[in-house]
């Protein structure tokens, strides 16, 4: 599905733009609730196979864990916004979930993700983030630099504390079932949850078709993952050896994100 002017402008010019609604309370629903069983399941092995963070709760690989998360980062709206970014060609690096827990999680600083860098063929991550709770001021919300994607520096290399606040950034707020999605070389930040509720989010990480994988797909799904899954996401998920006609032809009749 090809995106709007309007998204399309968003996207380019301020670094992000927000989705309403693409999720239904019912899908929203599912999302957490599986989510919830892994985190019982993995208990303080969660997120493991990436990172951990203090105040935060992640998990990580999720492409292995429920075809529930495939669809995800299939969604037609969303990747014709990251075609957007990233030009036709381009791939899942990793599929995460954060979730910012109740007086705990710290701000972060300002950052990059990857601490990428636009290179000559531009830019080339770029990330979605999958509202499972409202977004607000008070329970850890984004804050990001408009326009910052073409500085092509990085905040911690021009600015004196990448963790106090910008003259120029602004909130990234929204509703359970929103989607953002950002071109990731913007500068950008978690903030603190100062309410007593956690704020859960899925993060679907995408990256130019030349570029490594942040998580790397074809190690870490199981073969009985690979083997149920759809031309269209094995193509996705880098998982054949070319950037295959069927991702193509889904692209093209199914979601139109490849131009």
């Amino acid at each position: 599905m090809a995106p709007s002017e309007d998204q399309a402008s968003r996207l380019d010019e301020r670094g992000w733009t927000r989705l309403e609604g693409v999720l239904s309370p019912a899908r929203q629903q599912r999302l957490v609730d599986r989510l919830d069983e892994l985190f019982a399941v993995e208990g303080d092995r969660a997120g493991a196979e990436f990172k951990q963070e203090p105040g935060a709760r992640r998990l990580a690989n999720l492409a292995d864990k429920g075809e529930i998360f495939i669809d995800c980062v299939l969604e037609p709206e969303v990747l014709g916004l990251v075609a957007n970014v990233l030009g036709p060609r381009f791939k899942l690096s990793s599929l995460n979930a954060r979730s910012a827990e109740p007086g705990e999680a710290a701000a972060q600083p300002l950052h990059a993700d990857a601490g990428a860098i636009p290179d000559e063929q531009g830019f080339w991550v770029c990330n979605t983030l999958w509202m499972l709770d409202d977004f607000t001021i008070e329970n850890g919300a984004l804050r990001a630099v408009p326009g910052s994607h073409r500085a092509g520096r990085l905040p911690q290399d021009v600015l004196v504390d990448p963790r106090a606040p910008h003259p120029d950034e602004a909130p990234i707020t929204g509703r359970a079932g929103d989607v953002v999605v950002m071109n990731a070389h913007v500068w950008h930040a978690g903030t603190a949850n100062r309410t007593s509720r956690r704020r859960l989010a899925l993060h679907a990480f995408y990256c130019r078709w030349d570029k490594p994988q942040q998580q790397y797909q074809r190690g870490l799904l199981r073969d009985e993952t690979q083997a149920c899954l759809s031309p269209e996401a094995r193509a996705l998920l880098a998982l054949d050896d070319s950037f295959n006609d069927a991702l193509r032809a889904a692209g093209e009749g199914r979601s139109g994100f490849l131009r």
